[in-house]
């Protein structure tokens, strides 16, 4: 397979995925809707749910990219503490912060991934445990921000189940060529796939939680942007890194354990430390944020040459 080619199949990978995640996710709001689930329990239970980025996380570790599979989990949760948030308050200021008990369970949230992957495996044991860890903690944020007056989810839509289904089959086929087109990427330009999962995979796969965070502030519903933001950062230190070592314990190398891993578990206590000490996210401190974020992918970058 050509270079370009290799990039056709990765780019279509991320298509099918993404377009996966939106039917699938459409569904499950209608469906919660339906039983009347509000808008911030919602946004912080299922919005987490990035099943485009679990699929990539899989395929990548099945194709023997362990690296690129910790990426998407890893390099996802430092894109959105610090990328998606920072992009999304410069778009629109993310005011008032979020209740302070889920601020700092959402800070700490990565703290057993830290403590589990240093030794540089997460086995299926600890992927056990990080699943379990993750129950705990969507449940504290989830109960600390549902008194929050929200509005209604949407109530009204057809074919809910087929939908579902759909959108599952497309993340199935996507995460299958999005691996395929990691593997080819790594071995036809050469790239370290630590740098390719932890920043352009993981940014191109939650490119859209940028749009997610920004259109509810805009609207004047900036808790729900900001927990779709908390939302997904316990999922993916939690539920993604559980289930992706589950499915095949996961080897990390030396830059993914000494970069990587501690950037993404401090991310989430830069972001809620902003958030508490300034009421909100503000166009300054989302400015802040991405000045932190751009140092992240300068030092990959770095240390993906000096390797």
């Amino acid at each position: 397979m050509s270079s370009w080619a290799s990039v056709g199949v990765l780019v279509g990978g991320l298509v099918l995925v993404v377009a996966g995640a939106e039917l699938f996710f459409d569904a499950l709001l209608v469906a919660a809707g339906r039983l009347g689930v509000s808008a911030f329990l919602l946004t912080v239970v299922v919005s987490g749910f990035e099943l485009e980025n679990l699929a990539a996380g899989i395929a990548a570790n099945a194709n023997g990219l362990p690296d690129a599979a910790a990426g998407t989990f890893l390099g996802g949760t430092t894109f959105l503490a610090l990328g998606v948030a920072g992009l999304g308050a410069l778009l629109s200021p993310l005011r008032p912060r979020p209740p302070g008990r889920a601020l700092i369970w959402t800070a700490v949230a990565g703290v057993p991934l830290l403590a589990l992957g240093l030794d540089g495996r997460l086995t299926r044991l600890d992927g056990g445990l990080l699943i379990a860890w993750f129950s705990l903690t969507l449940t504290v944020v989830a109960r600390a921000g549902a008194g929050h007056n929200v509005e209604p989810t949407p109530q009204h839509g057809r074919y809910v189940l087929p939908k579902l289904l759909a959108g599952l089959g497309l993340l199935t086929a996507g995460g299958e060529l999005l691996g395929e087109g990691i593997r080819r990427g790594v071995a036809n330009f050469g790239i370290s796939e630590a740098l390719l999962g932890n920043t352009a995979v993981a940014a191109s796969v939650e490119a859209e939680e940028v749009a997610r965070v920004a259109t509810p502030a805009r609207r004047g519903r900036p808790d729900i942007a900001l927990g779709n933001i908390l939302g997904t950062i316990v999922h993916f230190v939690g539920l993604n890194a559980g289930v992706i070592a589950l499915v095949k314990p996961l080897e990390l190398s030396d830059v993914s354990v000494h970069l990587h891993l501690p950037v993404a578990a401090a991310s989430a206590p830069v972001l809620a430390a902003v958030l508490a000490w300034r009421g909100g996210l503000g166009r300054s401190e989302g400015a802040f944020l991405i000045v932190l974020y751009v140092g992240y992918v300068v030092a990959s970058v770095l240390a993906a040459v000096l390797a």
